[in-house]
């Protein structure tokens, strides 16, 4: 493949989740699957995952249970813009409000990432304290494929910490916390739902696998990110790859992040010594069942007044320093804060087996995809 080609393939695969072609869905859809739960036992086995990982998250984590907005204003600037490329823009609609003497312009949120922030303070969390959101949100601009919807629903959580526990170690620290409580969920539904625990599917493995995004540029140099992800999947089958949005040896970063929230841009140092960049990352597992990738997790120290406006200065938004979010965290009203988005139906989609998003989230799917699913004996919920 040539320097250009190769180029192109790595610029593409930054931003815009999905597989981007039906007829490439088609190729990816197993041929010999069938659920192992019929759709009422799906309903229980999705409510008891989602009771016990709540649970779990907060009590691992000390979090509270909190209301979250599905919309929010404009001017507050708690939008979460999901890239740095302007690509994925949320719903925005104008609410009249008194024959539009005080009207609004809102947003339907994309994900709470930045409003939990604010949250903190507002709900009086101290150091090691946080909260956990049922969040739902819609993002337009997804391709519809087998693990991507409009509809997101998200367990959002977000916890305040110190400056000295802004490091890998405390990150890493974290993440393995999530991974006990998403394996003893797989464990707790098993147990009501045995035939889930079959030969066919392995579960979870006990260990992740910690990697940084540049290590993992340099084990597979000529790939892009996806099949980057793919391989590394074949060798450990739970992953978390740190410093995502941070520019790599190849001049991409491995994934395109907002430069607001997650702190992609503070210099770390690997384990032999090298200069490494980024405190944030994904949980990335092998689907068995799709036998693809399958990302359960984004998380992340968050930027300090420092790193924002290096990170702002980056992607060239320094005039978001006006917006009152992002006033807060330059002159630190704002507390310091680690959190993420743990993806609901995506991680239903894995713990109970399943091909499909749909079999597990209620939302809108194109008919060619529904009827492509049933040729398949994959049914999703009709909404």
């Amino acid at each position: 493949m040539s320097a250009t080609m190769l180029s192109a393939r790595k610029e593409a695969d930054l931003a815009g989740p999905g597989i981007g072609d039906y007829t490439e869905l088609e190729k990816v859809l197993p041929t010999d699957y069938h659920s192992l739960l019929t759709p009422r036992e799906t309903q229980e086995a999705m409510f008891a995952v989602k009771a016990f990982i709540e649970a779990g998250l907060c009590r691992e984590l000390n979090l509270s249970m909190v209301q979250v907005p599905l919309i929010v204003d404009v001017e507050s600037g708690v939008n979460d813009m999901l890239d740095r490329d302007g690509s994925r823009t949320p719903i925005t609609f104008h609410i009249a409000n008194d024959h539009d003497q005080h009207p609004i312009d809102a947003q339907v949120v994309q994900a709470a990432t930045k409003w939990k922030r604010a949250a903190l303070a507002q709900f009086g969390m101290g150091v090691g304290e946080g909260l956990c959101t049922d969040m739902r949100a819609v993002r337009k601009d997804y391709f519809l494929d087998h693990d991507h919807s409009v509809y997101v629903d998200q367990w959002d959580w977000e916890q305040v910490i110190t400056a000295e526990e802004r490091d890998l170690a405390y990150l890493q620290g974290v993440v393995r916390a999530i991974w006990r409580v998403l394996r003893g969920a797989e464990a707790h539904v098993q147990e009501s739902f045995p035939q889930l625990h079959t030969d066919r599917y392995p579960d979870l493995p006990e260990e992740l696998t910690f990697i940084h995004a540049e290590d993992l540029l340099a084990r597979y140099p000529d790939l892009p990110r996806k099949q980057r992800e793919t391989l590394i999947l074949q060798e450990f089958p739970a992953v978390f790859i740190i410093g995502i949005g941070w520019t790599l040896d190849d001049g991409y970063p491995h994934e395109m992040r907002a430069a607001d929230y997650d702190d992609w841009v503070t210099e770390t140092v690997s384990a032999d010594g090298r200069p490494m960049h980024g405190l944030n990352g994904d949980i990335l597992v092998w689907n068995p069942v799709t036998r693809r990738r399958h990302e359960l997790t984004s998380m992340g120290i968050r930027v300090n007044a420092e790193t924002l406006r290096k990170q702002l200065e980056i992607t060239g938004q320094l005039d978001w320093l006006r917006l009152p979010y992002h006033r807060g965290i330059a002159n630190g009203t704002l507390p310091l804060s680690i959190g993420g988005g743990i993806g609901q139906s995506r991680t239903q989609m894995l713990l109970l087996k399943k091909a499909h998003l749909g079999e597990v989230s209620v939302s809108v799917w194109p008919k060619v995809l529904k009827e492509m699913c049933a040729a398949h004996d994959i049914h999703v919920i009709d909404a």
